[in-house]
């Protein structure tokens, strides 16, 4: 019998990659959303929302695994908490969540639900597994064209991050919810550690927009903890492979290919 694999999130930024990876390695889907598409072979959709806790239940009969990628800027904690209590009643016997660097350490509310997000699961009494990953480089790409327009660019001092290709970290939660629960493993993080004027230097290579940069201290126990690089993967992360320089020159591509078939 194959069990769909129920995926929330599965038609944002990453779930719209593990979803054909979970189906090339014949495994029927179940995606969860607030607004649900047509189903498709292989692919079921069916609406809920993990926040307010509709829809759950009928999301989880029948289903052996869950992967949890539903996410945004506020209520992640409460999402991981009903959905671990509907997991347990249901019988699943894997819960995936993707969680992000440095969340048990950065001062930000984002972080901190995420490290209950984190909690829940690990208590929830069903076999779990959870990966961190760092910021992808569709997030931080529209951060960068934001900045690289002002006329003086400000450069945080001791803002670093490790931007990862959503192709990569799909990859790896497709391999994790196909295997085993295997509790905490190894954040995902990309090659590099970049500051604010390196992820700006390299988009102006493709784009231009070279200003003069005004350097920021950040203050409080933020800028602290930015400084000492609490949102860093530590020594024991996987790295992936795909540079900042790369995943630009990927959108750069898809761009002029868009706009000659335009």
């Amino acid at each position: 019998m194959n069990a769909p694999i129920l995926v929330t999130g599965g038609t944002g930024t990453i779930g719209n990659r593990v979803v054909p990876l979970l189906r090339a390695a014949g495994r029927n889907v179940r995606i969860l959303s607030r607004h649900p598409r047509p189903n498709e072979p292989g692919i079921e959709h069916v609406e809920g929302d993990t926040v307010a806790g509709n829809g759950l239940q009928p999301a989880l009969k029948g289903v052996d695994t869950v992967l949890h990628l539903a996410g945004g800027a506020k209520g992640d904690d409460i999402a991981a908490r009903n959905l671990a209590e509907a997991a347990r009643s249901a019988g699943t016997s894997h819960l995936i969540l993707i969680s992000v660097v440095g969340a048990d350490k950065m001062p930000i509310g984002y972080f901190r639900a995420k490290a209950a997000a984190e909690r829940a699961i690990a208590e929830s009494g069903v076999p779990w597994t959870v990966v961190r990953a760092a910021q992808l480089h569709d997030f931080l790409l529209p951060l960068m064209k934001g900045l690289a327009r002002m006329p003086l660019t400000p450069a945080p001092r001791g803002l670093r991050f490790e931007p990862v290709h959503v192709g990569e970290v799909a990859a790896r939660l497709a391999e994790l919810a196909l295997a085993e629960p295997a509790g905490r493993v190894a954040d995902i993080a990309g090659p590099e550690v970049l500051d604010i004027p390196q992820l700006l230097a390299t988009y102006s290579d493709f784009h231009g927009h070279r200003h003069p940069k005004l350097p920021i201290r950040l203050p409080g126990a933020l800028g602290r903890a930015y400084r000492a690089g609490e949102n860093l993967a530590g020594p024991g992360a996987q790295r992936m492979m795909c540079s900042w320089g790369e995943f630009l020159a990927e959108q750069s591509a898809a761009a002029h290919t868009a706009s000659a078939i335009g």
